[in-house]
């Protein structure tokens, strides 16, 4: 039960992982805008635009001819399809499939083996209040085994919007990881740790936990049965909880993987608290839910194709 638990787990993670990463992509970006210590945030966002039109600008600054608004998901989509490529949506693909096989693996594997030992033998049933325990045990472990795979998704997602003599350039993940090591030392493949493993915990207890409470509430009271309508109600509903409840900290925990910083330079940010404070601070509290849409976007049809997979997983695997 174990072992099939990881397998059916770490399949549907990966297929759910791979299939919404331009989604996952637009998010990370979102939440990088208005980091103050980034060179010409604004002129990051409208390059394209700027080196047509510039010498049309004559002795009008940058500052006076780029405005700073807000740019939604759908624009920003548009952008780097137009400056960077229809490829550029997959970017740090590689990193995202190795996530999802060691972070989701886990989380979902080690999930399923609590919830398995912790239910009634007798009633069949587990309450809610386990299902969040094993849920933050889960994503807890989960998090500490695909942390390095973490930061090298978000820094290859995020290296189009920085100036092209600035990009890291990494070819995948396992070329990420071994830069990483080898200019910024192992420690760099732990940047926001905390983070993570504060965001896994959020994310699993309360999109797994959700998923199984509205799935069992739905069957119980008769409203569907067993099926595929039921399964994507749940993991519709397990989705926005999800969403809500871990966006503030993926926004800090993104920035933190995402710094840039130059030898004998003091870093943009000394950890996770300054992070919060100085966005907070520079752009107000709704900073903390940047990407949101686009958060809620990937997170429905991610945890939909997620819990779908591993039901139909679960069906051709369970007579091994």
């Amino acid at each position: 039960m174990g072992l099939k638990g990881f397998v059916e787990g770490g399949i549907a993670s990966i297929v759910a992982g791979a299939s919404t990463h331009p989604l996952d992509l637009i998010k990370v970006r979102m939440q990088l805008q208005g980091e103050s210590h980034l060179p010409n945030p604004s002129l990051q966002v409208y390059r394209p635009a700027l080196a047509v039109n510039s010498a049309a600008l004559g002795n009008v600054s940058i500052s006076q001819a780029v405005s700073q608004p807000r740019v939604g998901p759908v624009s920003i989509g548009v952008r780097i399809v137009q400056s960077e490529g229809v490829a550029a949506l997959f970017s740090g693909v590689s990193a995202t499939i190795l996530r999802q096989t060691l972070y989701s693996t886990t989380r979902m594997g080690l999930y399923d083996i609590l919830k398995t030992n912790w239910t009634d033998k007798e009633t069949g049933n587990l309450p809610l209040t386990s299902k969040i325990v094993a849920g933050l045990i889960a994503g807890g472990v989960g998090a500490a085994v695909g942390n390095p795979a973490d930061v090298a998704m978000v820094r290859m997602q995020a290296d189009g919007r920085l100036p092209i003599d600035q990009r890291r350039n990494y070819k995948s993940v396992i070329d990420a990881l071994g830069q990483m090591t080898k200019q910024e030392g192992v420690g760099s493949l732990w940047p926001g740790s905390a983070l993570t493993v504060n965001r896994a915990m959020i994310v699993t207890a309360s999109q797994l936990a959700t998923y199984d409470q509205v799935k069992e509430t739905i069957i119980e009271k008769g409203v569907m049965g067993d099926g595929i309508g039921t399964h994507v109600t749940a993991s519709f509903a397990a989705g926005f909880v999800a969403a809500v409840a871990s966006n503030p900290i993926d926004v800090i925990k993104t920035r933190v993987m995402n710094m840039k910083v130059a030898p004998g330079a003091e870093p943009p940010y000394a950890g996770a608290l300054d992070c919060a404070v100085k966005t907070v601070r520079a752009e107000g509290p709704m900073a903390l839910y940047k990407g949101f849409i686009p958060t809620i976007s990937r997170q429905g049809p991610f945890t939909v194709v997620l819990f779908v997979t591993l039901e139909q997983v679960r069906k051709l695997l369970k007579d091994f």
